[in-house]
This record gives structure tokens, sequence and C-alpha cells, in this order.
């Protein structure tokens, strides 16, 4: 064969084999923030197939190493966020590792549990994230394990929480004789002070979340209402939480804000301001539902 034939058959089969390799999709760029995706209707559940639809940023964690209670050990190394919302509310998924499912709060246990925190306000600048600052409010929704076992349905009493506990009596558990004495709805209340002045975190639940403000790092409370809604389940390897709440007026394609976040491992009695977080995250809607 002639070697100019030769030289030709060996230009054709190259091109030939890179063609196809320059027709290759390139994949996206990773992703430099929380993107929120709309969607024609929000998943309630971390296993729904419809979170697929929205790209997944992973947040490197940092220990809370500011203000006291401090802690200097990096214990949760990242977070994994997907977002979407419905032109109304916006549901994040967030999903870490944690090889202990901890779901009681008593005093020897500290329950596991993650939150979302936005600014109050959308403006040009933005709070400090570490729990915003004074006049510069932020919003947060914080989900706990705890929560979420009474929600599924485990008890709040004694005997369920400690099925082998020796009670000998409590006066207010005791059959009455007659239906719903004023006698004993004093006394549960006696031994049941937060349930009885009202202060929502001693339940009963039917979410497992709740929606706080702060200006500051000690000054958290209660927001007026609490309207977002959670569900959290456990993966093979840790957590996977769904909290869903409504969109921070103003967030559009147009215009941007930032999300923090934050983790907490019960089992290393991480509670409080013992946590792992973030800093402010570039937060991000793309399309129109």
């Amino acid at each position: 064969m002639p070697r100019s034939l030769r030289l030709t058959i060996l230009a054709v089969a190259a091109a030939a084999f890179l063609i196809p390799a320059c027709r290759r999709p390139v994949p996206p760029p990773p992703l430099t923030g929380v993107e929120i995706v709309s969607v024609a209707a929000l998943p309630s559940d971390p296993e729904d197939s419809g979170w697929m639809t929205a790209a997944e940023f992973t947040a490197a964690l940092l220990p809370q190493d500011l203000v006291e209670p401090r802690t200097l050990q990096l214990t949760t190394e990242t977070l994994r966020v997907r977002a979407v919302t419905d032109g109304k509310d916006v549901a994040f998924r967030l999903e870490w590792s944690d090889t202990s499912p901890d779901d009681m709060a008593d005093p020897s246990h500290f329950s596991d549990a993650c939150a979302v925190q936005l600014p109050a306000k959308i403006e040009p600048t933005i709070p400090a994230p570490q729990m915003g600052e004074k006049g510069r409010p932020v919003e947060m929704t914080f989900w706990t394990a705890a929560w979420q076992a009474t929600v599924d349905g485990r008890g709040d009493s004694i005997r369920d929480i400690y099925p082998n506990a020796a009670v000998d009596h409590y006066p207010f558990q005791v059959p009455a004789l007659k239906k719903d004495p004023a006698a004993q709805r004093e006394m549960a209340a006696r031994y049941a002070p937060a349930m009885a002045l009202g202060n929502r975190m001693a339940g009963p639940r039917d979410q497992p979340v709740q929606d706080l403000i702060a200006e500051g790092p000690g000054t958290i409370h209660p927001a007026p209402s609490s309207d977002s809604r959670g569900c959290g389940r456990r993966t093979s390897d840790g957590w996977a939480v769904v909290i869903t709440r409504r969109l921070p007026a103003g967030l559009s394609p147009e215009a941007g804000s930032q999300i923090a976040l934050a983790v907490w491992n019960g089992a290393l009695h991480e509670v409080g301001a013992r946590k792992m977080r973030t800093g402010w995250i570039n937060l991000s809607m793309r399309g129109t539902p």
C-alpha cells in the first residue's frame, strides 16, 4: 500500500475517533451557592424523586468558635443542600453524615438537629452571619430529631421515654371519678409548668420544626408565628431533612440573597451554640414555576 494512502487512512480513523469525543456534553461548572429551582409542586419528603430537579450544593462546615460556649473540633465536615420553590414557599433538603441517630432530649442526651438561616430583609448589605446583629435580624427554621420522633408517634410520657422506669404515683394520672375534673387539670399543669405557660418548646408538637428570630448571639427567640414545615428521615449514613418555609420577600431570579446553615451532633454533646455552621452562602433563584 502506498505510504500516502496509509497516512490518509490513519488520518480518517483518527478524525472518526476524535469527533465523537468532541461532542461529549461538558459537565456544568460546580455551584458556587445554593440555587433554588422552580417547580410546580414542592416535595415534602426527603426521599421524593422531585429533589433531583435541583442541583446539589456541598457546603463546608466549620466549628462555632466565636462565642461561648464554643467548640474547636470539626465534627461534621460537609452538608449537602438542594432547594426548590413553587413561587410561594421554598423547600430546602439538607443531608449530612451522622452514624448515631440521636432523637432523645433529656438531662443526659442531646438531639441531632439542623437549621437554615436567612436575613429578615434583602438589602444591599447583609447582617453578621453569626445570628445577625442588633437592628438587623435574621430568621431561622430549626429542626430536631427529638421533635421528629414525637411527630412520628413516640409518646412524651415517662413510660414512653423510659419504658423500664418504675413510677409509684402521679396524682393527675389516676383515673378520675368525674370526667375532666378541674382539680386534675390543675395538678397536671403543676407538673408541666412550661406547657401550662404556653412554652411551645414543651410541645405537644405537630411539626418537627420551629421558626425563630435573632439579632445577635444570645438573642434567639420564637417568631410570632411558626408556619414552617419539616420532615426528617434516617439515611444509610446519617440524616436527610426537608425544611419548608415561606419564600423570603423580594427574592427573585433578579435579586438573590444569602443563606447560612447549621448542624448539631447530639452524640457529641452539641447543643445551643456548640454546633457546626457555615458563613453566608449565596442564595439565588432560577426560572419561574
